[in-house]
């Protein structure tokens, strides 16, 4: 071993360390503050233990538990931690996998005899926990061969399978097998097969918290057993907990499950089928609402309006690829006439069908198609959840065919043009990720893939968007820029995507005839804004909480008389507010004042216009408008100026 070591920083700097000098000592080396925060360290590109010896001349830069890759080794540990208490409480318990999620983590349990977790287990498991954490238990990494791996986990059926499989990602990496045992204070180890890294010891561990239990096929299989899955959260201090456990309660309140039955908007009959809702007046002025005004902004922006049918032969599908790499996502085939149909999965094979449907010079582009066009995935039951997955999808779809030269300046426009949209929505908090080509499982020249990777992130530096580079997170055929918002509680939602197709093209064998008068291959890019119109609205009722902007509001005014003797007024204040062309209702006074109120508060109704005897002398209102304080003898022309000037 050297006597001395030299590392490099992050920030360019160098530092010399003993010999044998691990990553905590480089974290304590620079500052005691970095040293508590950190749990774990990238070394040369590859997360690993504070405590492993650092090679000489590496790049390493700590991470600390305040940041996503931290708290992801903080939940992945406490993940273990889990495991651990469940097995020492429930004898004879099977483990599986427990890998940490976005904001928390799982583990999925096989119990003896097929017993199954209840809600009230969770305080003895999370007591049991706090208890390992208490005994600030070391996390050992050990390396083992496979059959010394197939004989640690023998009685852990799991565990095998994956060994057997060589899932890497799980601790399994051809003849190695890595392991991390929680040392207890009698010198047993609990182990676990995993890959880590993991903090250096559990009492780095304690802002958790069990939420629920659910149940999960192995491997997602439904052919396969049903495990027992316990949900949980962890982060880097109670306070952050609970700000998290906060937020989680924001979202029950704006669950546009619960807010689009209350504000009668939709619902899923089981008639129908799981997944695939309807929409009632309401809801479906409002997605009228939104049709019509991304379609005028569209229009203005120069795309060309088309219409695709529902269903196409299987011809087309086999051409695209679709049947050999979506074929599970897409619904079964229909028989007809002795052809083979399916409902379509996507629109862009049929955008194609109207590029190529006659020759096209390069004068004609850029050519931007769009639709707003339902597509059919089969999505399986257990992931649907109310309008953020269904099977029934409308996207706004767009797909722009252009040339070489045109690229990067027309993926600049439309990322603007996304933003522009979005922010008109009012959701103004944007983050992206670039995700460039994966290695060896890409097609395409790679020269091609770095012009448009390159033009892409032209795009994302003219919008001024905060991004990181998903490097090999392209689609196998596609670089992509993918449009993340946070909400109104801080939750964050991947929406609009932009994605260079270098497959299709050439797949469909598209041309333009160029100003030398030769053929060449256009770029194209799919362009989908809302995502699918019914996800974009579940987004919007949870960001407002179901109180949507005036000019999204399916009713924009409630007018009330206090008495029945004040209907009439009523009806001329609704009549003239109708005339102005906003959207007006009348609740009679068929019932006391102070309850039609409080029933106009819970539909979120932007205003109440209330009117007396007063209002029908003078020709005023009483606004008592959502969020804000009550005015009286409002006159009605003022009132209409006003949000009529709101709605602009």
């Amino acid at each position: 071993m050297a006597d001395e070591i030299e590392v490099r920083l992050p920030d360019g700097s160098s530092r010399r360390l003993p010999g044998g000098s691990t990553a905590g000592d480089l974290a304590a080396s620079i500052a005691r503050g970095l040293a508590k925060a950190a749990v774990a360290a990238v070394v040369d590109g590859a997360q690993t233990d504070l405590t492993k010896p650092l090679p000489d001349g590496a790049e390493v830069a700590i991470v600390t538990d305040s940041t996503e890759e931290g708290r992801a080794v903080l939940r992945h540990s406490t993940a273990h931690v889990m495991a651990q208490a469940v097995c020492d409480l429930f004898p004879g318990a099977k483990y599986a996998i427990g890998p940490p999620i976005e904001d928390g983590f799982y583990y999925d349990f096989d119990l003896p005899g097929g017993a199954h977790f209840s809600d009230d287990d969770l305080s003895g498991i999370e007591a049991r926990m706090r208890e390992i954490v208490g005994e600030d238990q070391p996390f050992v990494r050990e390396e083992l061969s496979r059959d010394e791996g197939l004989a640690t986990f023998a009685d852990q059926p799991y565990k095998v399978e994956i060994i057997e499989g060589v899932e890497e990602g799980e601790g399994a990496e051809g003849p190695v097998v890595s392991i991390y045992r929680n040392l207890r204070t009698n010198g047993a180890g609990w182990p676990d097969l995993c890959r880590g890294p993991h903090v250096s010891s559990t009492g780095r561990l304690g802002s958790f918290k069990l939420m629920k239990v659910a149940g999960a096929y192995w491997r997602g299989d439904e052919k396969r057993p049903m495990l027992q899955r316990i949900y949980g959260t962890a982060w880097e201090s109670d306070k952050a907990l609970a700000e998290h456990l906060h937020r989680l309660e924001e979202a029950e309140k704006r669950d546009h499950r619960r807010l689009g039955l209350e504000l009668d908007l939709f619902h899923f009959p089981p008639e129908i089928g799981g997944g695939l809702p309807v929409f009632h007046p309401k809801g479906g002025l409002i997605r009228k609402l939104m049709e019509d005004y991304s379609k005028a902004e569209h229009e203005a922006a120069g795309y060309s309006f088309v219409w695709t049918p529902h269903l196409s032969r299987d011809t087309l599908f086999k051409q695209s690829g679709h049947l050999d790499w979506y074929a599970e996502g897409m619904y079964p085939a229909m028989e007809m006439e002795g052809q083979t149909y399916y409902p379509k999965p996507m629109n862009c094979p049929m955008h194609i069908l109207i590029y190529k449907s006659r020759a096209r010079s390069y004068r004609e582009l850029p050519l931007r198609l769009f639709e707003f066009g339902t597509v059919y995935r089969f999505e399986r039951s257990g992931v649907l959840h109310g309008l953020t997955r269904v099977r029934g999808i409308t996207q706004d779809d767009s797909h722009i065919f252009c040339t070489p030269d045109q690229l990067a300046g027309e993926l600049t426009s439309l990322l603007a043009f996304i933003l522009k949209v979005l922010r008109d929505f009012g959701l103004t908090d944007f983050e992206a990720e670039l995700a460039t080509r994966p290695e060896h499982k890409s097609v395409g020249d790679p020269a091609d893939w770095e012009v448009a990777t390159e033009a892409l992130r032209v795009a994302l530096q003219a919008a001024d968007v905060p991004y990181r580079v998903a490097e090999g997170e392209g689609a196998f055929y596609a670089p992509k820029i993918d449009v993340h918002i946070r909400d109104a509680i801080g939750r964050r939602w991947q929406l609009s995507t932009l994605q260079v197709d270098l497959q299709f093209p050439q797949r469909f064998d598209l041309e333009f005839t160029g100003a030398d008068n030769a053929r060449h291959r256009p770029y194209m890019v799919h362009r989908a804004l809302f995502g699918s119109v019914e996800r974009f609205l579940a987004i919007l009722i949870e960001h407002y909480a179901g109180a949507l902007p005036t000019w999204l509001s399916p009713v924009q005014a409630q007018v009330l008389p206090v008495r029945d003797d004040h209907d009439a007024y009523a009806r001329e204040v609704a009549e003239r507010l109708r005339a102005a062309r906003l959207r007006v209702d009348v609740e009679a006074a068929d019932e006391p004042l102070g309850g039609r109120i409080r029933r106009a508060k819970l539909e979120k109704l932007p205003y109440v216009l209330v009117v007396g005897d007063a209002d029908v002398e003078k020709g005023t209102v009483g606004v008592n408008p959502r969020g804000g304080n009550v005015e009286r003898d409002v006159p009605l022309d003022d009132f209409v100026t006003r949000i009529q000037a709101e709605l602009k």
